[in-house]
């Protein structure tokens, strides 16, 4: 259910209330950091496993995320429905793969990430798997922060759905009340 999802959130610390700097470039007043919780292995294999649920059955032969944030997490997928995980990097503006890892035509594969806000990371990961001419299964996100408004051309899955406002820099109410400006993946 996804209500028992928010409480578990805080009470692993990813939850933070302030004013962030979102991988989007725009700013709000939450932002959710999963490097906490994915360093407690039982967290990680509790989260991990309750993505892959949702995709049991599907055929799927590689789970994929974007580094830093889909790594463990894409791990912990592929882990509970025993296949390979990857995962990408940035390079420029794109996201590639490295290290070795491919993918394949016809190849099933799943794409997960910890939080959504505009779609950008996962759209990037999208990519890498169509250049390649594999079969998405879809996308699997823990939270997803935009009330399900982000569309990324194959069926998402998320843990969490909320509406949780974000503002471009120009427009942040935060700014303009002075509170400082949060880096929380610096």
């Amino acid at each position: 259910m996804a209500e028992e999802w928010y409480p578990k959130l805080i009470q692993w610390g990813v939850v933070r209330e302030g004013h962030f700097l979102l991988t989007s470039g725009r700013h709000s007043s939450r932002f959710f950091l999963f490097a906490p919780a994915f360093s407690l292995p039982p967290v990680a294999e509790e989260i991990g496993r309750a993505i892959a649920a949702r995709f049991e059955g599907q055929g799927i032969e590689t789970v994929i995320g974007p580094a830093m944030g889909g790594i463990i997490l894409a791990h912990e997928v592929a882990r509970a429905l025993g296949v390979r995980s990857v995962y990408a990097e940035k390079d420029g503006e794109r996201m590639t793969l490295k290290r070795g890892f491919t993918l394949r035509a016809g190849e099933k594969v799943l794409v997960v990430e910890d939080a959504i806000s505009t779609g950008g990371s996962v759209d990037k990961v999208l990519a890498i798997c169509r250049e390649a001419g594999t079969d998405i299964a879809g996308v699997g996100v823990v939270v997803d922060r935009s009330h399900g408004a982000v569309d990324v051309g194959v069926p998402m899955q998320a843990l969490l759905t909320l509406g949780v406002p974000s503002w471009a820099p120009d427009d942040c109410p935060l700014c303009r009340e002075g509170h400082l400006l949060e880096r929380p993946k610096a």
